[in-house]
């Protein structure tokens, strides 16, 4: 199987709202206290992403301690205007994230845009102008940054703990576009941190799945509404 290089940036934010999917209906809100594996491969796709590839997010790495603050938000609801709630962010959150990405098999129809290096230069030169588009940290409300960085560089206020978990938490969605399954399902994990280091389970490997609900595949065709990446994109 394709497998990318490594891809290693700093991701940083003055707050983030790490939810479990449930909660996101509206009402009160509490983060995680770590990154989500779905909320870290949203960013790692603003940086730079196409449907030939799928990103997998191999690590975290908590920079900052990990502290929460209470405010009072005025979230838009459905139908119009604003309503008044209480949302726990994170505060002052900082990370080092290592990645890489991989083909999606699951896309067929766009083999010929399987170009190793010049998708690998695009999310380098990417990643060094600060991602393609806006980077958010859990949600549009906590805009983030990144840059690169060393994976492992510098000091983390959790690197003297062994082991710290932090029970069952949401992991990611399986989309249809990276299944092939017709369904829409949410993953589930147990992460444990590490000497200030999350390592993610491979979504594969998750056992916990919990169905959603039926979804078909997006459809992408080169030429059509996909484009085949050119010398010229790679250079602009």
């Amino acid at each position: 199987m394709f497998k990318s290089k490594s891809y290693e940036f700093k991701l940083w934010g003055r707050y983030a709202l790490f939810t479990d999917p449930v909660t996101k209906i509206g009402g009160e809100k509490c983060s995680y206290h770590i990154p989500t594996y779905e909320a870290l491969k949203g960013v790692a796709k603003s940086i730079y992403w196409k449907p030939t590839f799928t990103w997998i997010i191999d690590e975290v790495r908590v920079m900052n301690a990990i502290r929460t603050q209470t405010k009072g938000t005025k979230p838009l609801v459905y139908s119009g205007g604003n309503t008044l709630a209480i949302y726990t962010f994170l505060a002052q959150t900082e990370y080092q994230v290592k990645a890489h990405f991989e083909w999606n098999l699951q896309r067929p129809e766009l083999t010929a845009d399987r170009n190793t290096k010049k998708h690998e230069a695009m999310a380098e030169r990417a990643l060094k102008r600060g991602g393609r588009q806006d980077i958010f940290l859990g949600t549009r409300d906590c805009q983030g940054y990144v840059e690169p960085c060393n994976f492992g560089e510098g000091d983390s206020p959790y690197q003297a703990i062994e082991e710290l978990g932090f029970g069952l938490m949401f992991h990611g969605f399986d989309y249809p576009d990276e299944t092939g399954e017709k369904q829409l399902y949410a993953r589930f994990w147990y992460p444990v941190m590490r000497h200030g280091v999350i390592q993610f389970d491979r979504p594969e490997t998750c056992e916990n799945r919990k169905f959603v609900r039926d979804m078909e595949p997006k459809i992408f065709e080169l030429e059509a509404n996909v484009t085949e990446l050119t010398e010229q994109e790679i250079k602009a």
